[in-house]
C-alpha cells in the first residue's frame, strides 16, 4: 500500500492540523527517527498515551489524540497501530486480542469530522484487512454491532472498507464469517426503509463482493427480504441486479424463483423510484441470463433454456412497455427503454414479431423527447439484432421509418466533448450495420440520393454510414461496389471541409476493400493526391473553442495519412497505384502533394525492386501519360532547392530521384547512392531557419554537374535543358525555385557541347524571360553567369546581339506605346542585362576577364549610369561590384591599370548619397560599398579629398539609418543592415590599409567622432563598433620599425574612455575593447613584441563583465577601475591631452558618458596629478568653462572632487586659479570653493592661503579725484574682493567647521578689519554695471557690494565656527546692517563686541591677542572699527572674568593720541565702559581714568568736539566710581570747562555738560569747596532758564541738575522746591516754579541777585525762543524784598561741612524732596540723550 504521505513536509502539516483540530501541542512528536531510519521507525514510550505521541503515522496519531487508549496496544513494537504497521505485522505473529484492539482504535477514529481523516482510518483498515482480512473484517461486523446508534455516514465508511476487503480476500472466510458478514450487511441495507443511498448502496455493495464467493448464502438472505405480495426494498433490488452482473452463473438459477416473486408486485409499484429500480433489476437480469445462455458450456447447469425466463420476462415487458413506457418521467422512461433492450433477446419469438409493429414506433417516437438518445440508440440496436435473428418479417414495414430515424441521428453534429453523443452515433451505426447485413439493398437505395444533396449535415451523415457499410457489410456490399463508386461523383465535387474529410475516410474504407481496383477507382486516386495539395495555411491548425467540427485534423493530414497508408499497408494497391502516381509529379497543380507523392513512390518503388528489375523498370511507351525521366530529373532536382517546404519535400524528392535511377539513367546507380545520402545527411543538419540556401544550392548544382559529367551524352544533355526550358512557366508563381531552375539550366548548357544549342537556348531564354520579376532577372543573370565558365564568348556574343536584334527594339517600341508603364518595364529589361553581364563577369575564367573588362563588359554597363530607376540602379552597382572583384581576384590584378576606377567611385558615392538617410530598403549601399572596397585596393590609387568624400559618405549613409528592427517580421532587413555593415567595415579597413600611419588611424577616427558622440545610442553603438574594429585592425597590421611616439594616444583614449558607460552594454563593450587595443597601441610603439601580453592591460578583458551589469554602482567602479588602468599606462607627456578630451566629454549628451568622463577624470587626477602643477590654472579653467556648458547634475560634484583632488596636491595653484575666475562669482566656481572645504587639513590650508591673499594687497585704490578733497571715490581692489567671496563659499561648507576654529582668530579679526576697510568702498566700473544690470541664473545671488560680502562673509565664519548665538543677537539687533554703512559702522562694530562678549567669551583671548597690533594700522578705519570693538568689551565683566582687563586697557591708551578723532572718543567710551563692565576696578584706575577724560574735554580745537562730548559722558559715569580725592584736583577745572557747553547749539553737548554738572554736585553733596560751590551758583541762572529749552532731554538734564545742586546751596527751603517741582515726570508749571525759586533766592541769598540778574541778560537773545521768553521772566522775578529784622545777614553759602548730608538729607526728605538715596541711579524720566547722558550717578 503507498505510504499516506509522500515526504517529511506533508507530516508536518499534518502535525499543524492535529495540534488545530485536537487543541493539543505535541512537542514529543518524533516524525524521523535516527539517520538511516525509516520515517515510521521512531521508538514509542513505555505506555499510554505518550506512546501514541511517539507514532509517527499521522492518521494513527489524529486517532489516538481524539481517542486516546486506556491501556499499550502493542508490546514494545517500534510502529504505530495502522497501515504502516502492516509490513511489520506480515513477518511478525500477532495476537488476536492485539489485532482486535488495533482494529477497534481505527474504528473509533471513524467519526471524526474531518473527512480527510476518515479517510485515512478507512485506508488503515483496508491495508489491516490485507493482512489480517478475516480478523479486520470481524472486528467490522462486531464494531457495527456494538455500536448501533452510530451515524450513518460513519457505518457507510465502515462498510466501504469492508466491501474493499472482500474485493480481494472473500474466498479466506469461512462459512460462519461469510454468514455473520450478509447477516450484518442485509440488516444495514434494510434497516431503514427510506432511500439513504451511501449507506445502503455500501451494504448492497458487501453482499456483492461476498456474494462472488457465497452467492447461496447471500440468495438465500435476499430471498428472504422478499415478501409475497410486498414491495421489496429498493436496497434488494438493487443488490439482486448487481448480483445478476457479478455472478451470473450463480444468480440465473435463482432467476425464475426471484422473478415468480417480483412480477406479482409490478403493478403495486406507483412511486417512481421504486419502478426505476424494477426497470434496472430486470435489465440486469436479462443481461445475466444471456450472458448464461451465450455460455452453457461454462454454465453449471447447461440445461438451461430460454423458455425457462420467456412467459416471466413478457409478463415483466408488458407492464414496463404499456404502462411504465408512458410515464412523464424521463428518468423513468429512459430506464424503461434501457431495460427493454436485452429484454427483447428472451421474449418468445412469436411474442417478439407481435410486439414489433408497436415497439420499434414506440421507442423511435422517443428520440423526440430525449436530448440524450445514446440509450434509445443502444436499446433500438438490441432489438433489431433480436429481430433479425429471428428472422422477422415486421421488420421490412418498419424499415423505412427506422431508416429516417436513424439517418437523422447520425447527421446530428457531433460535439467531441460530450462521450454520450459520440456513444449515441457508434450505437446508430450499429444500427445501420444491422440493417445493412439484413436488407443492403434497401439500406443502398435510401443513403446514395442522399449523397447528391448540397445540405452538409446529410451528406456528411449519409458518408459516414456508407464508410461504415463498406467495413462492417463488405460481403453484402461486394456486388454493390460500382454503384458506390458512381455514387460519389458529386460528393468529390463539393468543397466544404467536413464533407472532403468525410469522402477521404470513404476512399480509406474503399482502398481497404477492393473499390479503387474498379472503373472509376483512378477518380477516387487523384482526389487523394489532390486534397494532399492542399496549401497548409487554408487548414486552420486548431479547432476554436466555439468549432463545430469534432475532428482536429484538416483534410490535407488526413489525406496525407491515408494516401500513406493505402500505399504501404494495402498490398492489393500495389498494382493499382505503381506508376500511376509518378504522372501526379509534374502538374503544377500538385506540388503541395510532392511530399507524399514521394514517400509513396518510394514505398512503392521498394517493393517492385524487391519484386524484380522487371516489375520495376518503367515502360513508358505503355504508359503515354507518365512524365519522361528528363522531366522527372528537372521536376524533383528543382523542387529540393527549397527542401524544408511541404514537410520536407526536398529530403523526399531526392530519396525518390535516388530510387528511380535505373529509369532515369543506367550509369547513374553509383553515383547517386553515394551522393544522395550526403545531401540528405546535410539537409538533416540543418532546419529551415539554418539551412544556408546558396551553399545547398551550390551543392544540388554539383550534383547536377556531376551527373551530367558521368552521363556525358550531348543528346541526352540537350534534351534534358530542352525539358527544363519547357517547365520555366510551371514556376511563375515559386520564383525561388524559378531562380535555381535557370541555374539547373545554365549548368546543363554549361555541360553541353553545342555551341548553336547553347546560343539558341540563350537566345530563347532572353526573348521569353518574365523581366518584371526581379527573382526571374536574377536567375537569368545567374544562368548566363554559369553558362559562361565555358561559352564566354558565345555568351557576350549573345548579350550583344541580343541588344541590338530587331527583338529588343521592337519590345522597347511595343512598350513605348504605354506611356504610363514604358520606361519601367524598359528599365527593367535593362536591369537583367546589366545583370547578366556582371554575372559573367563574377564567373567567368578571371584570365579571360582582365580583357574584356573594360572594352566589352563596363562599356555596355555605363551607358546606363544617369537612370533613376531604383532596380535598374541596383543591378548596376551589383554588377558594378561583381565586375570589381572579378579584377581584384585576379592573379595579374596587381599589373592591371584600371583607368575607370575613380569614375566608377564617383559613381558609387552618387548613387549612396541619392539613398534616403534614414531608412535601408535596397541593398545599393552594401554594393556600392562593397565595390568601392575592391576598386580601393586597385591601382591607381585614390587622392586625399577622394579618400575622404568616400569616408563621409559611406558613414553618413549608414550611422544616420534608424536603428535595425528586431520584430519578427523584419529578419530580412535586419540581414541587410548587417551585410550593409560590414561592407562598411570592410570599406574602411581597405581605405585603413593604405595609410597605416598613427596620423591614418587619427584621420579614421576623427570621421568617426561625431557619431561616437551623437546623442542617439545606435549610432553610438554603430560607431564604436567601426573604431573598434579599425583599431583591432591597426594593431593586427601593426609593423613599427623605429620606436616613434604614438603622439595622438592621450587624445583617443579620452573620446572612447567615457563610452565604457554608455546606456548600451553592446556601446560599452566596444568602448573597451578600443582602449584595449589603444594601450597595445602604445606599448607596440614602445618597441614591445605583438605577442606581449601587458598585466595591466589584459585586466581590461576581466573588466569587460562588469560593463554588462546595469546597476550603476557596478557599472561606475568598472569605470573607475578602467580609469585606473590607463592611468598606470599613460605616458605623462599624454596625460593632459587626454584630460582636456575628458573635459570635452562632460557635454556629453549622454549623461552615464558625462558620468563616467567625470569618474575617469577624478582617477586620473588622483592617481596622477602629482605632474599637472604646470598645467593646474589650465585644467582649473577648462573645468570651470565646461561647468558653465554642461547641465547635468552630476557634473557638478565630479567638479568639486576634481578640484579637491589638485587642492590636495597643488593647493596653492589651485587657490590661485580659482581667485582668477571673474566676479560676481557664478554658481559653478563657487561650489568648486565649496570643494576645497570638505577636509579639514585642506580646508586650513585652503582659508590660511586666501588669508593670505587678503592681507597682502591693498583693500582698495583711491582715484584722484578723491584725493583733491573732491567727491570721496574708493574702488575695490579685485584680489581681496575675491579672497573675500571665496572666503564665504569655504565657510559655507559644513565640513570647513574644524578649519574655521582653528583659524578663529585670523579670520575674525582680518574679516572685522575687510568690514571696516570695505564700508563706503565701491565696485569697479565694469562689477557695477553687470550689478545694475543683474546677475543672471548662473550666478551667485550674493551681493558684491564689497562691504556687504565681507560681513556676510564674516557672518558665515561665526556660524561656521559655532558661535550662532552671536550672530543671533546681531540679527536681532540689526548689528550686521549697521556695520554694512557708514553712519552706523561704529554701533555695529560695538553690538558685535557686546554679542562677542556675552556668547563666545572664550574666544575673545586669542581675538585680542591677534587684534594688539591693528593699533598702529595704516587704515583709519581698522582703526576705528577695532577700537570700538575693545572699547565695547570693557562694557562687560568679561573682560575681568578672562583676565583682559590690563591688556584693554594698554591697547586704549595706546591709542589716546591716534590722530583720529573717532578712536579717541572711542578710547574715552570704553574708558568709561569701565564703568558698567568693571566698577570694582574703577578705583583701581580711577587717576588714569580721570587723566584720560579731563584730557578729551581738552580735544582739539573744536569747541564741539566729540572727544569732548565723549569725555563729559564717561565722566557722568566715572565720578561716582573714584576715589574722592582723585576727583577734587580736577574738580574746578571739569566744571569750568563743561560749562560753556550749557549753551551749546547742539543738544547733545548740553544735555551732557548739563548734566555731568549734577553729577558732580551729587558727588559732592556735604563735602563741597568753596571754589566749586561759585561754579554751582553761577550756573543756577542757566539751568533755571534751560528748563524751558525746546529739547526735552536737556530740560530734563536741567531738573536733574538743579536738584544735585540743591543740597549744596545750603537752603533748605530752595532744596525742597527743587525737590518738590523738578521730579522726573511731573509737569513743571514753570512761572510758578520760577516765582518760588526767586522768593527763595532773594530771601536766602540776595547777594546773588546782581549776579543772577547780570547772567540772565545773556538769554535775552538767546536763539530758542522758550530761553529768551523765560529770562525777562526770571529777571522779573527778581525784585528787592525786606531784610528780615530779626534775622541777621546769612553768609553767601555755608561752608559744606555745617551741613552734613544726613542733615540735608533730613531736611529734603521733609521738604518732600530726594534724600542722598535717590541719587543712586537717575530717573527714567530723563529720557533720552546722547550716550551716558541717561544713565545714573
Amino acid at each position: 500500500m503507498p505510504s499516506v504521505f509522500s515526504d517529511d513536509r506533508e507530516q508536518e502539516g499534518d502535525l499543524s492540523l492535529v495540534t488545530r483540530m485536537t487543541g493539543h501541542s505535541v512537542p514529543g512528536i518524533a516524525l524521523a527517527g535516527p539517520p538511516g531510519a525509516s520515517p515510521h521507525s521512531a521508538k514509542p514510550p513505555a505506555e499510554g498515551h505518550s506512546q501514541l505521541l511517539q507514532a509517527t503515522c499521522i492518521p494513527c496519531l489524529r486517532a489516538s489524540l481524539l481517542h486516546p487508549p486506556s491501556q499499550q496496544l502493542w508490546d514494545g513494537r517500534r510502529s504505530c497501530p495502522c497501515s504502516h504497521w502492516v509490513k511489520e505485522a506480515e513477518t511478525t505473529d500477532m495476537t488476536e486480542s492485539s489485532m482486535k484492539k488495533l482494529a477497534s482504535t481505527l474504528l473509533d477514529a471513524i467519526t471524526d469530522k474531518d473527512p480527510l481523516v476518515q479517510e485515512q482510518v478507512c485506508s488503515a483498515l483496508c491495508s489491516l484487512g490485507e493482512v489480517r482480512p478475516v480478523e479486520t473484517l470481524r472486528a467490522c461486523e462486531e464494531y457495527l454491532r456494538q455500536h448501533d446508534k452510530l451515524a450513518h455516514p460513519y457505518r457507510a465508511a465502515v462498510l466501504r472498507a469492508m466491501e474493499r476487503v472482500l474485493s480481494s480476500h472473500a474466498s479466506e472466510l469461512d462459512k460462519d464469517t461469510a454468514s455473520t458478514i450478509i447477516l450484518l450487511a442485509s440488516s444495514e441495507m434494510t434497516k431503514t426503509k427510506d432511500l439513504v443511498w451511501d449507506w445502503q448502496q455500501a451494504a448492497s455493495g458487501v453482499l456483492v463482493a461476498v456474494g462472488r464467493q457465497f452467492i447461496s448464502k447471500v440468495m438465500e438472505e435476499l430471498l428472504r427480504r422478499l415478501h409475497p405480495g410486498t414491495l421489496p426494498h429498493c436496497a434488494v433490488l438493487h443488490t439482486l441486479a448487481s448480483l445478476s452482473v457479478a455472478n451470473a452463473f450463480g444468480v440465473v438459477p435463482f432467476l425464475p424463483s426471484v422473478l415468480s416473486s417480483l412480477l406479482p408486485v409490478l403493478g403495486v409499484a406507483k412511486q417512481d423510484t421504486v419502478r426505476v429500480a424494477f426497470c434496472s433489476a430486470l435489465q440486469r437480469f436479462s443481461e445475466g441470463a444471456l450472458e448464461y445462455l451465450a455460455n452453457l458450456d461454462r454454465a453449471p447447469d447447461p440445461t438451461v433454456r430460454k423458455d425457462a425466463f420467456a412467459t416471466d420476462i413478457f409478463s415483466a415487458y408488458d407492464v414496463l412497455f404499456h404502462q411504465w413506457l408512458q410515464s412523464r418521467e424521463a428518468k423513468l422512461r429512459l430506464a424503461v427503454v434501457e431495460a427493454l433492450g436485452p429484454m427483447s433477446h428472451l421474449l418468445p419469438s412469436e411474442r417478439l414479431e407481435e410486439q414489433l409493429p408497436k415497439l420499434l414506433p414506440g421507442i423511435l417516437a422517443l428520440y423526440k423527447k430525449h436530448a440524450e438518445t445514446f440509450y434509445l440508440s443502444k436499446s433500438l440496436g438490441q432489438i433489431l439484432e433480436a429481430a433479425v435473428s429471428v428472422g422477422s418479417r415486421t421488420l421490412e414495414t418498419q424499415l423505412d421509418a427506422l431508416l429516417a430515424a436513424l439517418h437523422s441521428q447520425i447527421c446530428v453534429p457531433v460535439e467531441s466533448s460530450s462521450p454520450l453523443v459520440m456513444s449515441n452515433q457508434k450505437e446508430v451505426l450499429r444500427c445501420f450495420t444491422v440493417l445493412a447485413c439484413s436488407s443492403p439493398d434497401r439500406l443502398l437505395a435510401f443513403l446514395l440520393p442522399r449523397l447528391d444533396t448540397s445540405n452538409e449535415r446529410t451528406r456528411v451523415g449519409t458518408l459516414q454510414v456508407v464508410r461504415h457499410v463498406i467495413n462492417s457489410a463488405a460481403a453484402q456490399m461486394e456486388d454493390k461496389k460500382p454503384f458506390i463508386l458512381s455514387s460519389m461523383r458529386l460528393p468529390l465535387l463539393d468543397t466544404n471541409s467536413k464533407v472532403k474529410r468525410a469522402v477521404v475516410q470513404v476512399i480509406s474504407a474503399m482502398a481497404h476493400h477492393g473499390y479503387l481496383e474498379q472503373p472509376g477507382g483512378e477518380a477516387m486516386i487523384e482526389y487523394i493526391v489532390q486534397q494532399c495539395a492542399l496549401p497548409p495555411e487554408q487548414e486552420p491548425e486548431k479547432p476554436g473553442p466555439g468549432s463545430k467540427d469534432p475532428k482536429a485534423d484538416s483534410v490535407r493530414a488526413i489525406s496525407v495519412r491515408t494516401l500513406y497508408l493505402v500505399s504501404t499497408t494495402v498490398d492489393r494497391m500495389s498494382h493499382v497505384l505503381w506508376p500511376y502516381l509518378l504522372q501526379f509529379l509534374t502538374p503544377v497543380r500538385f506540388t503541395g502533394a510532392l511530399t507524399p507523392l514521394c514517400r509513396s513512390l518510394v514505398h512503392l518503388a521498394q517493393k517492385r525492386q524487391e519484386a524484380g528489375a522487371d516489375a520495376f523498370l518503367i515502360q513508358y511507351d505503355a504508359h503515354a501519360s507518365l512524365p519522361s525521366p528528363y522531366a522527372v530529373t528537372g521536376r524533383l532536382l528543382v523542387v529540393s532547392s527549397s527542401p524544408y517546404l511541404g514537410d520536407g519535400r526536398g529530403a523526399a524528392a531526392l530519396r525518390l530521384l535516388s530510387v528511380l535511377h535505373p529509369n532515369i539513367h543506367p550509369l547513374l546507380g553509383q553515383h547517386w547512392e553515394t551522393t544522395v545520402p550526403l545531401l540528405l545527411g546535410y539537409l538533416d543538419e540543418h532546419t529551415e531557419e539554418t539551412l544556408p540556401q546558396e551553399e545547398w544550392e551550390e551543392k544540388l548544382l554539383m550534383f547536377l554537374r556531376d551527373t551530367l559529367a558521368i552521363i556525358s551524352d550531348n543528346a541526352w544533355i540537350c534534351q534534358l535543358s530542352l525539358e527544363l526550358c519547357r517547365q520555366l512557366p510551371c514556376y511563375d508563381e515559386a520564383p525561388q525555385e524559378k531562380n535555381f531552375l535557370y541555374k539547373c539550366i545554365g549548368t546543363t548548357l554549361g555541360a553541353a557541347s553545342s555551341k548553336e544549342v547553347v546560343r539558341k537556348h540563350l537566345q530563347e531564354l532572353l526573348e521569353t524571360a518574365r523581366y518584371q520579376e526581379e527573382a526571374e532577372r536574377e536567375g537569368l543573370a545567374c544562368c548566363f553567369g554559369i553558362c559562361a565558365i565555358s561559352h564566354l564568348e558565345d555568351t557576350l556574343a549573345q548579350l550583344e546581339d541580343f541588344v541590338r536584334s530587331e527583338v529588343f527594339r521592337k519590345s522597347i517600341g511595343i512598350l513605348n506605346i504605354f506611356k504610363d508603364r514604358s520606361e519601367n518595364e524598359v528599365e527593367k529589361v535593362k536591369s537583367a542585362l546589366i545583370l547578366c553581364y556582371g554575372h559573367v563577369a563574377a564567373r567567368a575564367p578571371r584570365e579571360l576577364v582582365l580583357a574584356k573588362a573594360e572594352s566589352d563588359i563596363l562599356r555596355n554597363i555605363s551607358q546606363h549610369f544617369s537612370t533613376k530607376d531604383p532596380a535598374l540602379k541596383l543591378c548596376l552597382v551589383q554588377s558594378v561590384c561583381m565586375v570589381s572583384r572579378a579584377i581584384c581576384s585576379s592573379t595579374q590584378a596587381g599589373s592591371f591599370h584600371f583607368t575607370r576606377k575613380a569614375e566608377l567611385v564617383a559613381q558609387m558615392m552618387e548613387f549612396i548619397r541619392a539613398e534616403p538617410p534614414d531608412s535601408l530598403r535596397t541593398p545599393i549601399r552594401k554594393k556600392a560599398m562593397l565595390t568601392c572596397t575592391y576598386l580601393v585596393s586597385v591601382e591607381p590609387a585614390l587622392d586625399e579629398q577622394a579618400r575622404a568624400d568616400v569616408i563621409h559618405g559611406c558613414l553618413h549613409s549608414i550611422m544616420a539609418l534608424l536603428p535595425e528592427p528586431k520584430e519578427e517580421d523584419g529578419g530580412c532587413q535586419k540581414s541587410l543592415y548587417l551585410e550593409t555593415l560590414h561592407a562598411l567595415e570592410d570599406l574602411l579597413t581597405s581605405l585603413l590599409q593604405r595609410n597605416m600611419t598613427p596620423q591614418g588611424l587619427q584621420i579614421m577616427i576623427e570621421h568617426l567622432s561625431p557619431w561616437i558622440k551623437s546623442p542617439r545610442g545606435h549610432e553610438r553603438a554603430r560607431a564604436l563598433g567601426l573604431s573598434a574594429l579599425l583599431l583591432r585592425y591597426f594593431l593586427e597590421h601593426l609593423r613599427v620599425s623605429a620606436l616613434v611616439p604614438f603622439h595622438n594616444l592621450g587624445l583617443l583614449i579620452g573620446l572612447f574612455s567615457p563610452r565604457c558607460a554608455d546606456l548600451w552594454p553592446a556601446t560599452r563593450q566596444e568602448a573597451v575593447d578600443c582602449v584595449y587595443s589603444l594601450l597595445y597601441l602604445q606599448l607596440g610603439y614602445e618597441g614591445f613584441s605583438r605577442d606581449y601580453r601587458d598585466d595591466v592591460a589584459e585586466r581590461l578583458l576581466s573588466l569587460k563583465d562588469g560593463l554588462v551589469h546595469p546597476d550603476p554602482a557596478i557599472l561606475f567602479h568598472t569605470c573607475h577601475s578602467v580609469g585606473q588602468i590607463i592611468a598606470k599606462r599613460l605616458p605623462p607627456d599624454q596625460l593632459i591631452s587626454l584630460l582636456l578630451t575628458m573635459f570635452e566629454a562632460l557635454g556629453d549628451p549622454e549623461k552615464n558618458c558625462s558620468r563616467a568622463a567625470t569618474v575617469m577624470i577624478n582617477c586620473l587626477l588622483q592617481e596622477r596629478g602629482g605632474v599637472l602643477q604646470e598645467k593646474v590654472p589650465e585644467i582649473v579653467s577648462v573645468l570651470r568653462s565646461k561647468l558653465q556648458e554642461a547641465q547635468g547634475e552630476h557634473i557638478l560634484p565630479a567638479a568639486q572632487h576634481s578640484v579637491y583632488l589638485l587642492a590636495t596636491q597643488h593647493c596653492a595653484a589651485v587657490v590661485s586659479s580659482l581667485l582668477g575666475s571673474p566676479l560676481p562669482l557664478d554658481s559653478h566656481t563657487c561650489m568648486l570653493w565649496r570643494a576645497l572645504a570638505v577636509e579639514p587639513r585642506l580646508a586650513a590650508q585652503v582659508l590660511g592661503l586666501l588669508l593670505e591673499k587678503m592681507s597682502k594687497d591693498v583693500p582698495f585704490k583711491e582715484s584722484r579725484a578723491f584725493l583733491l578733497g573732491r567727491t570721496p571715490d574708493r574702488v575695490a581692489t579685485l584680489l581681496p574682493l575675491s579672497a573675500t567671496c571665496a572666503l564665504f563659499e569655504v565657510m559655507s561648507t559644513p565640513a570647513a567647521g574644524p578649519a574655521v576654529l582653528e583659524l578663529y582668530p585670523q579670520l575674525f579679526v582680518v574679516l572685522l578689519l575687510r568690514v571696516s576697510c570695505t564700508v563706503g568702498v565701491q565696485l569697479p566700473r565694469n562689477l557695477q554695471a553687470q550689478e545694475r544690470r543683474g546677475a543672471s541664473p548662473a550666478l551667485a545671488t550674493r551681493n558684491l557690494e564689497p562691504c556687504s560680502s565681507a560681513v556676510d562673509t564674516l557672518r558665515s565664519m561665526l556660524l561656521r565656527s559655532g558661535s550662532e548665538d552671536v550672530v543671533q543677537r546681531m540679527d536681532l539687533e540689526g548689528g550686521w546692517e549697521l556695520l554694512r554703512t557708514s553712519a552706523g559702522h561704529e554701533e555695529g562694530a560695538t553690538r558685535l563686541a557686546r554679542a562677542m562678549a556675552e556668547h563666545a567669551g572664550p574666544r575673545l583671548p586669542l581675538v585680542l591677542k591677534t587684534l594688539a597690533c591693528t593699533h598702529s594700522s595704516a587704515y583709519e578705519n581698522q582703526r576705528v572699527t577695532t577700537t570700538a570693538f575693545l572699547a565695547e568689551l570693557l562694557n562687560s565683566n568679561v573682560a575681568n572674568d578672562l583676565m583682559l582687563l590690563d591688556s584693554l586697557l594698554e591697547s586704549l591708551a595706546a591709542r589716546q593720541k591716534d590722530t583720529c578723532a573717532s578712536v579717541r572718543r572711542l578710547v574715552l567710551r570704553g574708558l568709561a565702559n569701565l564703568a558698567s563692565g568693571c566698577p570694582d576696578k574703577v578705583r583701581t584706575h580711577g587717576p588714569q581714568l580721570l587723566t584720560a577724560m579731563i584730557g578729551g574735554l581738552d580735544d582739539g580745537d573744536n569747541p564741539h568736539s566729540p572727544v569732548a562730548l565723549e569725555a563729559m559722558l564717561g565722566l557722568a559715569r566715572l565720578v561716582h566710581l573714584v576715589e574722592s580725592w582723585d576727583l577734587r584736583s580736577g574738580l574746578l577745572h571739569v566744571a569750568i570747562r563743561i560749562r560753556p557747553f550749557f549753551d551749546s547749539e547742539k543738544m547733545e553737548f548740553r544735555t551732557a555738560s548739563i548734566r555731568l554738572f549734577g553729577h558732580l554736585n551729587k558727588v559732592c553733596h556735604g563735602d563741597c569747596e568753596d571754589v566749586f560751590l561759585d561754579q554751582v551758583v553761577g550756573g543756577l541762572a542757566p539751568l533755571l532758564l534751560h528748563l524751558q529749552d525746546p529739547q526735552a532731554t536737556v530740560a530734563s538734564a536741567c531738573r536733574f541738575a538743579l536738584r544735585m545742586c540743591g543740597p549744596n546751596l545750603a537752603c533748605e527751603e530752595l532744596s525742597a522746591a527743587f525737590q518738590k517741582h523738578l521730579q522726573e515726570g511731573r509737569a513743571l508749571h514753570f512761572g510758578e516754579f520760577l516765582n518760588t525759586t526767586c522768593k527763595h533766592l532773594m530771601h536766602h541769598f540776595p547777594d546773588l541777585l546782581g549776579r543772577l540778574l547780570t547772567t540772565c541778560l545773556f538769554y535775552f537773545k538767546s536763539s530758542w525762543e522758550n530761553v529768551r521768553a523765560a529770562a525777562p521772566l526770571f529777571t522779573g522775578e527778581h525784585h528787592p524784598l525786606p531784610r528780615p529784622h530779626a534775622a541777621r545777614q546769612p553768609r553767601l553759602m555755608p561752608p559744606l561741612h555745617r551741613v552734613p548730608g544726613a542733615a540735608l538729607g533730613a531736611q529734603a526728605a521733609a521738604a518732600g524732596g530726594p534724600g542722598p538715596a535717590h541719587c543712586g541711579a537717575p530717573d527714567p524720566a530723563e529720557g533720552p540723550g546722547p550716550r551716558g547722558a541717561d544713565e545714573g550717578c
